[in-house]
C-alpha cells in the first residue's frame, strides 16, 4: 500500500506543476485549405502533369510531430487537393534525401515504420469519427475508420485509387477517393482534414496541422479545415457484394479422421443505406485466409487475450469492443463461433448496422447465428450499442448483449447457465477539448438464469497527458457472479491444479501508471522515459490478493534503436495451488519475488536488425530466467525474413519441478508486387506441445478481389514431429460494386 500512496503523492505534485506551466503548445490551430471543383477526370498515374493541379489548393509548411514537436519539418512536403463529381483528389510531392524505406508491399501494412503519406478526413467535422488513407512510397495502400474511442486496426476495406513515382530527390503520390466510399452530409461545407508524412530515414513524423507529440498522428481533435467552394457532391449509392468459394482437403490424425474433402460458398454484402448508415451482411462466412495467431509463452495464472483477426468482426469494432477496460471486456468477438471448450462451430449468417442516426448519435446493431455441431446446440448472438457525444469530445454510451442457446429441456436441466447470457452497461467518457484530461466511469450488469446477486462490474478512473508527463489511475470491481458469455474476463476464473477444477472469484483492483519524458535538445537520443506502475488487487471481502510494482527506464535513439531496463516486485497471496512445470503444484500461501529485465532493439531500417531481451530473478518460491531474441533481414521491397526465439528456464525446489520452455517462430514474407504475396510462418512451442506450419499465397487479381491458397500443418513437439493434422484450402473472393 505504501507504494500506492507514494505514487499518488508524486503524481499529484507533478500534475499541479505541469498544469501551472502550460505553454504555447496548448493552443489548437486550425489551418484552412480551400478546395475547388474541376470538370475533368484526373488520370491516377503518379505523374501530376494535368494543368488542373496548377490551380489546386496547396498545403505545405509541415510541422514536426514525432519524436519532437518543436519546429518545422526537416524535409519539404507539398499537398494539393481538388475534386470533381466523383472523386476527391490529392497529390503529394515528397522531397527526400535518398532511397525510401518501407516495411512491406502488403495492403494495410499501416504508416508506422514506412516512408509514406496519409490523409485524415472527418467529413462531419465533429472530431469523433473519420477516415484514414495511407500510401507508402511503393504504393501499398492502407485505410481505416477513425474514432475517439479506439486505436487503428486497418480492418476497414474499401476501393480507392493511388499511384506513386519515385526519383532521386523526391517521390510523388496521387490519390483519388470516390465520394461514395465516404459517409457525409452534402450540406456540410467545412470538413476536418489533416495530412501526415512519415520519413523513416530521419525517424521523423510531420503533419500539416500541428499535433502535440503526446497525441496520435491521426488525432481528430487537431485537424485543419477543408473549406468547399460549393456544397460537395452527394455521396451516391454504394453497394458491394463479395461472393466467395472454397475448396479444402484436410486430415486429422489426432482424432483418427482420414482425409476429407469439401467445398463451400458464401458471400458478404455492404450497403450504404444513407450518407451515415451502413448495413453489412454475411452468409456462411469462411475465415480460412485469416493469419494464424502468434503463440506466446504464458507464465501467468490466467487466460491470454488474443486479438480478433476476422475482418467482419474488426470493422467498426470500437462500437462494441471498447466497453470496459483491457482486462475486462463485456464484448469479445472471438467468442462468436466457438463452443464452451473453444472448439470451432459454424457461423450460418449475420448482419451489422453501424453509423450515425443523428448529428451526435452513433449506433451499432449486430446479430450472428451459429449452427449445430455434434451435440452442441445452435446459438444466437446479439449486440446493440448507442454512443451519444456530449460536450466537445466526450461520450455517453450504453450497450445490451445477448447470447441465446437453443437447448432442449434436458440440456437446460443439466446446466441452466448455458441457456443464455446477457449483459448491459452504461459508460461516461470525458475528454477535454485539447485531450489533456480524460475521465471515465461505468456500470455493467450481467444476467444469468437463477443469479441475482454479485453480478455487477463497475470502474472509474482518469488520465492526464501532456508533452512530458502522463498519468493514469483506474479502479474496478468485478463481482464473482458477473458472467460475460460474449466477453473476456482475465482473472475471474482461478484454476486449482490440485483438484483440477476452476473456481470463480471476483476481485477489486487499483491500477496506477505514471511516465515522465525528457526530450534532449541535441545528441543521439530522442527521448528518455521513466515509468512507474502499480497494480493492486483485493478479494471481494477486501482481503489482500496481489500487488505488482515496477519501475522502468527507456531510451529512444535518433536512429530508431531503443534500450529499456526495468525492475519489478510481485507480492501474491496464492489462493489455489498452481503448477508451472506439470509437477506437484505450488501450495497456496503468500509469495514475494523480484525480477529484473533489460532489452535492446537495433535500428530497424537497416537490412539486418535484431532485438534481445534478458530477464531473471525470483519466481514464487523458485527462480525464472528468460532470453528473448529476434533477427530480421529485409531486401526492400520484396523480401522480409524474421526469426524470433524465446527461452524460459523455471527452477523450483523439490517436489515442484523444473521446466525449460522454447518458442521458436521463423517467418518468411515474399512481396512479388503490391498484388502478389507469399508468407510462411512456423511456430515451435514446447509449452503448447505444438509445431505449426502456416503458408499463405495471396493474389489480388483485381482491386479488393483475391485468390488465397493456404497450407497448414500441426505436429507434436513431444513426441517429436508426430503429425496431428494438416489441411490445404483454396479460397476465391470477388469484390462486386452494384
Amino acid at each position: 500500500m505504501r507504494s500506492i500512496f507514494l505514487f499518488l503523492l508524486i503524481s499529484g505534485f507533478y500534475l499541479h506543476a505541469v498544469s501551472q506551466n502550460a505553454n504555447e503548445r496548448d493552443t489548437i490551430e486550425h489551418k484552412v485549405l480551400h478546395i475547388k471543383k474541376i470538370t475533368s477526370t484526373i488520370k491516377i498515374d503518379g505523374i501530376i502533369d494535368e494543368p488542373e493541379w496548377n490551380m489546386a489548393a496547396t498545403a505545405n509548411d509541415f510541422w514536426k510531430k514525432f519524436p519532437q514537436d518543436d519546429g518545422p519539418a526537416t524535409q519539404k512536403t507539398e499537398v494539393k487537393v481538388m475534386y470533381n463529381d466523383q472523386f476527391l483528389y490529392a497529390s503529394f510531392v515528397v522531397h527526400d534525401s535518398g532511397k525510401t524505406f518501407i516495411q512491406s508491399l502488403k495492403r494495410d501494412v499501416g504508416h508506422d515504420g514506412n516512408d509514406c503519406v496519409a490523409m485524415v478526413l472527418d467529413p462531419q467535422n465533429e472530431k469523433s469519427n473519420g477516415f484514414f488513407f495511407v500510401v507508402n512510397s511503393f504504393n501499398a495502400q492502407s485505410e481505416d475508420l477513425l474514432s475517439t474511442d479506439s486505436d487503428i486496426s486497418w480492418s476497414w476495406d474499401n476501393k480507392w485509387y493511388s499511384a506513386t513515382k519515385r526519383s532521386a530527390k523526391y517521390w510523388i503520390v496521387e490519390m483519388a477517393i470516390p465520394f461514395k466510399t465516404l459517409r457525409y452530409s452534402a450540406s456540410k461545407k467545412e470538413w476536418a482534414i489533416n495530412f501526415l508524412r512519415v520519413d523513416t530515414k530521419t525517424n521523423e513524423y510531420t503533419v500539416w496541422n500541428k499535433i502535440p507529440v503526446n497525441f496520435a498522428s491521426y488525432d481528430l481533435g487537431y485537424t485543419g479545415i477543408l473549406a468547399w467552394d460549393d456544397a460537395p457532391p452527394a455521396p451516391g449509392r454504394n453497394m458491394v457484394v463479395i461472393p466467395y468459394v472454397t475448396a479444402q482437403a484436410s486430415e486429422n490424425k489426432q482424432n483418427n479422421q482420414s482425409i476429407n474433402t469439401k467445398a463451400n460458398a458464401g458471400f458478404d454484402a455492404k450497403i450504404a443505406l444513407n450518407s451515415a448508415l451502413n448495413l453489412d451482411f454475411t452468409v456462411n462466412p469462411d475465415f480460412a485466409q485469416v493469419e494464424v495467431d502468434r503463440q506466446v509463452t504464458n507464465l501467468t495464472r490466467f487466460n491470454i487475450f488474443f486479438p480478433e483477426r476476422r475482418n467482419f468482426f474488426l470493422e467498426n469494432a470500437d462500437l462494441y469492443s471498447e466497453f470496459g477496460i483491457p482486462p475486462i471486456r463485456p464484448f469479445y468477438s472471438r467468442r462468436i463461433g466457438l463452443d464452451i471448450r473453444n472448439n470451432q462451430i459454424p457461423i450460418l449468417f449475420g448482419g451489422r448496422l453501424t453509423g450515425n442516426i443523428g448529428k451526435k448519435t452513433r449506433i451499432g446493431v449486430l446479430n450472428m447465428q451459429t449452427g449445430q455441431k455434434g451435440d452442441y446446440s445452435p446459438e444466437n448472438y446479439s449486440a446493440v450499442t448507442v454512443n451519444q457525444r456530449v460536450l466537445k469530445r466526450s461520450t455517453i454510451k450504453g450497450y445490451f448483449l445477448n447470447r441465446q442457446a437453443f437447448l432442449t429441456q434436458e440440456e437446460k436441466n443439466k446446466d441452466p447457465l448455458l441457456a443464455f447470457g446477457r449483459n448491459a452497461g452504461i459508460e461516461l467518457n470525458f475528454t477535454d477539448e485539447k485531450g489533456k484530461w480524460n475521465g471515465w466511469s461505468a456500470y455493467h450488469h450481467s444476467f444469468k438464469p437463477g443469479i441475482t446477486t454479485d453480478n455487477q462490474y463497475y470502474n472509474f478512473g482518469g488520465q492526464y497527458s501532456v508533452r512530458t508527463f502522463e498519468s493514469v489511475v483506474d479502479f474496478s470491481s468485478l463481482g464473482t457472479n458477473y458472467y460475460a458469455d460474449m466477453g473476456y474476463l482475465e482473472r475471474i476464473e482461478n484454476y486449482d491444479a490440485l483438484r483440477d477444477t476452476v473456481i470463480r472469484l471476483g476481485y477489486k483492483h487499483a491500477f496506477l501508471n505514471s511516465s515522465f519524458k525528457i526530450f534532449p535538445k541535441s545528441g543521439s537520443v530522442n527521448q528518455h522515459q521513466f515509468q512507474l506502475e502499480n497494480y493492486y488487487v483485493v478479494n471481494p471481502d477486501f482481503t489482500f490478493n496481489e500487488n505488482n510494482f515496477s519501475l522502468s527506464y527507456s531510451m529512444m535513439f535518433k536512429n530508431t534503436s531503443n534500450f529499456n531496463v526495468s525492475f519489478g516486485n510481485n507480492l501474491v497471496q496464492l489462493l489455489y495451488p498452481v503448477s508451472f512445470t506439470g509437477a506437484t503444484p505450488l501450495p497456496k500461501g503468500k509469495y514475494s519475488y523480484n525480477r529484473g529485465n533489460i532489452s535492446y532493439r537495433s535500428d530497424f531500417r537497416k537490412s539486418f536488425g535484431f532485438s534481445i531481451e534478458a530477464g531473471g530473478g525470483e519466481f514464487y518460491n523458485g527462480t525464472s530466467y528468460s532470453i528473448e531474441a529476434g533477427i530480421n533481414y529485409r531486401d526492400i521491397p520484396h523480401l522480409n525474413i524474421a526469426m524470433n526465439f524465446n527461452y524460459y528456464n523455471l527452477q523450483f525446489p523439490k517436489p515442484y519441478g523444473n521446466a525449460e520452455l522454447f518458442l521458436i517462430s521463423p517467418r518468411v514474407e515474399l512481396n512479388f508486387t503490391t498484388n502478389i504475396f507469399w508468407t510462411t510462418f512456423l511456430q515451435y512451442n514446447t509449452q503448447g506441445n505444438n509445431f505449426n506450419i502456416n503458408s499463405r499465397f495471396q493474389w489480388r487479381f483485381k482491386p479488393m478481389s483475391d485468390l488465397f491458397l493456404v497450407y497448414t500443418d500441426n505436429y507434436y513437439t513431444d513426441p517429436f514431429l508426430k503429425n496431428k493434422s494438416r489441411a490445404i484450402v483454396m479460397k476465391l473472393q470477388y469484390w462486386l460494386n452494384l
